[in-house]
């Protein structure tokens, strides 16, 4: 792609306003919040104050908008006490340029590292250094700084009180990562029905299992129908996938092929209806034509062998997965109700006799569901570090982003000084604002900042020149952006960013600061942060167009690895839950989705294809998708714990993690793998297998390799 062609698309995409579902509850918790320190400190302390406070309480309701499933009184409290030692510290080395420059490129440093631990810290850690270039400029002594500082974590603190004082939707994200899954299995099903070998987007299942993973107060307190559907989801998954595909199900034409149709359109729906009731916390309600189709006896007298022992798995899985998704559901704290039980009632309501079978593999399979845990605020300090830690290397993207973020800040802030305008601080906090470890969010975020400073800067100063608002009008201007800005959040960063500049503009109003500098003044400063950031990105660049190849070779590895896995259970029977299929599996998700990821950051790059084009990365990706799918379709017939082993699974497992290393390890270093070794293991497979089902699996994944080598030939 040009550089032309990069910059007209990143600022299409930039200046681009999505129709998304608002939360005006949130954004009114967050507005009164706002409200409450600004009236006290105006009130008590005077203007200068309130503007401090107000920026603490401002940044920390934005904390509890970011995407995490920790409480968010803990995210408020983290920004508003993060921003409270900024600003000390920011003040006491204020008056010493050399110093203040040490600190500046400290900062911000540590905040580009941080986003090694996620988004949510990269965000509130980047917030909180542009928000400390404007607030170290209000204090005037070391006391005042100190007050200052303790004001703003006084705002931080409101904001966390009003998140466990006035509850909106509590444990809605998690109920929405919940149903999303439930609701990504139910489109499959259904797409199941018209194409047998649908693809499958893995990304709700791993959203829903970071957030099954809980704080121990989050555990004590988790609703009982958040415990057990994602494990069930994840069940249904490779069940669905073998009832549908003909290679090791029913034929494609023909009554079987009519039934299994049937059954799939009534999984769908009682996987919604599920979804449903988990996403608004009421009783699941399932469609009749739904219940009678999985109930009826004909599915025993149409379906035969493998087909037949799928669909009352299914069966039995649904159920399980009605039953756990009541809102009313007795649980021990932290647990999922998993036990023969709701098997038992599944099979029974289902007339297939399968759900005792199959609530037994499920305790078999999982002895122990407790919650996973996450760690407290406190104890994610040390992982958090190691995260960094770990970035400190030759290459790595978060710490590229670091240095550049750093270099451009102390740029910025140097030429705001040098600069004949006042306020310098502008230019150093649009960079530090907008820039992200990739290309394209940078340059989006660079153009959508410059677009909606302009408008929300002459709007906030035409408003401050003709009304001449007072002190306490221009506080209520200010809440009122701030309720702006929370509330069109999600729907763009130009728009969001009309509010925020009028927010600034009326909170230093207060003081009588903010009509001192002209509208000219503070766009050209913008628009050179803005500048500084995009130069930053091209002169130093952290392109994912040449780690390609690497991603696709880890995913290659890791799914060998699942698929070795899943072939040794075969060798030696553990169950359908062996916990290392499940690690393997989860580690080649990892992988896929780390690989889509780098695929569409590259898709927006102004890099050539370095010798994996579009067309052989797509044909790339698919063929790996076919060979996870066989895979999964192993997966899904595994051998229960004690049946007889099968000794020849045991060379194929070796042949097909030992081949898929040889096969990475040729992805990375541009040469064409090869798989002579395993289409030998997998002709002798032929020899010695008898079983219909795992011949034919064998064989497509070798048909999957070949299709890869095939893609990379072309490249």
């Amino acid at each position: 792609m040009s550089w032309l062609r990069a910059l007209r698309e990143t600022a299409r995409s930039g200046l681009t306003v999505e129709r998304r579902r608002l939360a005006p509850a949130i954004a009114a918790r967050g507005a009164l919040g706002l409200a409450l320190v600004v009236g006290f400190s105006l009130a008590v302390f005077g203007p200068a104050v309130a503007a401090s406070s107000a920026f603490g309480a401002f940044q920390a309701a934005i904390a509890t908008f970011q995407r995490s499933w920790r409480p968010r009184p803990t995210l408020a409290l983290a920004s508003g006490g993060s921003l409270a030692v900024s600003t000390f510290l920011g003040y006491l080395t204020g008056a010493h340029l050399l110093l203040f420059l040490a600190l500046l490129l400290l900062w911000t440093f540590l905040s580009g590292l941080a986003w090694a631990a996620g988004p949510t810290a990269g965000i509130i850690a980047s917030s909180n250094v542009a928000i400390m270039l404007v607030t170290v400029t209000l204090p005037t002594s070391v006391a005042t700084a100190a007050g200052h500082a303790v004001m703003i974590f006084a705002g931080g603190l409101v904001q966390a009180v009003l998140v466990v004082l006035l509850p909106v939707r509590p444990w809605g994200a998690q109920r929405d990562a919940l149903a999303d899954a439930l609701a990504a299995e139910a489109d499959y099903a259904r797409r199941l029905r018209h194409d047998p070998v649908a693809p499958f987007d893995p990304v709700p299942l791993m959203t829903a299992r970071s957030a099954a993973a809980v704080t121990p107060r989050q555990a004590r307190r988790r609703p009982a129908e958040l415990h057990g559907p994602r494990r069930l989801a994840e069940r249904i998954r490779p069940v669905l996938a073998s009832l549908a595909d003909p290679a090791v199900g029913a034929p494609a034409e023909g009554p079987q092929r009519d039934r299994v149709r049937e059954l799939l359109a009534a999984a769908g729906t009682v996987l919604d209806a599920a979804a449903h009731a988990i996403r608004h916390g009421k009783p699941v309600r399932l469609p009749p034509a739904a219940v009678s189709v999985l109930r009826t006896p004909d599915t025993g007298t149409i379906l035969a062998d493998r087909p037949h022992r799928a669909a009352l798995r299914l069966i039995a899985l649904l159920g399980d997965v009605v039953e756990t998704a009541e809102p009313r559901t007795e649980t021990s704290p932290g647990e999922a109700r998993t036990g023969e039980e709701a098997g038992e009632e599944a099979g029974a309501e289902a007339g297939a006799g399968a759900g005792a079978a199959a609530g037994a593999r499920a305790r078999a399979a999982h002895p122990s569901l407790a919650a996973r845990t996450r760690p407290t605020l406190l104890r994610l300090a040390p992982v958090v570090l190691a995260k960094m830690r770990a970035e400190m290397r030759p290459g790595s993207p978060i710490l590229r982003h670091a240095i550049r973020v750093s270099a451009v800040a102390a740029a910025g802030y140097l030429l705001g000084r040098v600069l004949p305008f006042g306020h310098g601080y502008w230019a150093p906090m649009a960079s530090v604002m907008v820039m992200r470890p990739d290309f394209s969010q940078t340059y989006a975020r660079s153009v959508a900042r410059f677009g909606g400073t302009l408008v929300g800067v002459v709007l906030a100063s035409a408003v401050v020149q003709t009304a001449h608002p007072g002190t306490y009008l221009s506080a209520a201007l200010a809440v009122l952006c701030a309720f702006g800005m929370y509330l069109l959040m999600r729907t763009g960063y130009a728009v969001s960013q009309v509010c925020v500049a009028a927010y600034v503009v009326f909170l230093l109003g207060m003081e009588g600061s903010g009509v001192t500098q002209t509208v000219r003044e503070r766009v050209l400063l913008t628009l050179l942060g803005g500048l500084l950031a995009m130069l930053s990105y091209a002169v130093y660049p952290a392109w994912e167009t040449p780690r390609l190849r690497g991603r696709l070779a880890d995913w290659l590895a890791a799914s060998g690895r699942y698929a070795a896995a899943v072939a040794a259970r075969y060798a030696d029977p553990a169950g359908p839950g062996s916990p290392d299929v499940r690690e393997a599996l989860l580690s080649a998700r990892a992988a896929r989705v780390a690989w889509h990821d780098a695929l569409g950051l590259a898709g927006h790059e102004p890099v050539r294809h370095r010798g994996l084009s579009h067309a052989a990365a797509e044909g790339a990706g698919h063929a790996l998708a076919e060979f996870g799918r066989a895979a999964m379709l192993l997966e899904a017939h595994l051998p229960e714990r004690g049946a007889p082993p099968l000794p020849a699974a045991a060379g194929l497992a070796e042949a097909l993690r030992e081949t898929t290393e040889r096969g990475a390890k040729a992805v990375r270093e541009r040469t064409v793998p090869v798989w002579d070794d395993l289409r030998e293991t997998v002709a002798a497979w032929d020899t010695e297998v008898t079983d219909p089902l795992l011949r034919k699996a064998a064989r497509l994944l070798l048909d999957a390799l070949d299709e890869l080598s095939a893609a990379l030939s072309d490249a």
